[in-house]
């Protein structure tokens, strides 16, 4: 079940202005009826100013009269006319642990999908295009160390994430005219330990 906001400053004002038992606060506010009790005999929440859920659309005053007339009716939380928030994808962290890798997954994905805009392997690298285009050009102060690694088997992307930006880059290609390279050959075992 939902809680309201700051529940004990809710308990507070619906102790004070309602005449609900404390086992309807208590299970409106996510609490027990003894913390309730205790709130309302002055030994718990002292100095918490109250909290009206009515003026602030998580409860109507028709919910708390029906609930009122009714000592076993439970409270319900208000729908709110606002839409849930869409979770929104932040930027890309990479763990410390990891981010000596990413020149190698920026070399595999240059090297295995030509198609990629930079910018594309830079979200889905959580990188820079300075260091993409520093690896490109073999100025990268690591270079002689970097070696091709598949940025999935690292950690540092989802495969379904690298297949949709592959998706998206051949589409790309296919509108402007271009024909998209061939699918890479599968590296073997032997390949990599090369």
């Amino acid at each position: 079940m939902t809680l309201p906001l700051m529940p004990k400053a809710t308990a507070v004002w619906l102790i004070d202005k309602t005449a609900l038992t404390f086992t309807q606060i208590a299970e409106f506010c996510g609490m027990h009826p003894l913390e309730v009790q205790a709130i309302a005999d002055g030994e718990v929440a002292q100095g918490i100013v109250g909290y009206d859920p009515v003026a602030n659309g998580q409860l109507t005053d028709d919910e708390i009269r029906r609930a009122e007339v009714d000592p076993n009716a439970r409270l319900r939380l208000s729908r709110s006319a606002n839409p849930m928030p869409k979770r929104l994808r932040g930027s890309r962290y990479t763990p410390v642990a990891k981010r000596n890798d990413r020149p190698d997954a920026i070399a595999f994905l240059l090297r295995t999908y030509p198609q990629l805009s930079e910018a594309q392997v830079g979200k889905l690298l959580g990188t820079t295009k300075d260091t993409i285009q520093k690896v490109r050009e073999r100025s990268h102060w690591n270079s002689p160390n970097i070696k091709p690694r598949d940025p999935v088997i690292l950690g540092l992307c989802s495969q379904a994430d690298l297949n949709a930006a592959v998706a998206a880059a051949n589409e790309r290609l296919a509108r402007e005219g271009h024909a998209p390279p061939p699918p890479p050959p599968p590296v073997s075992e032997a390949d990599e330990a090369a």
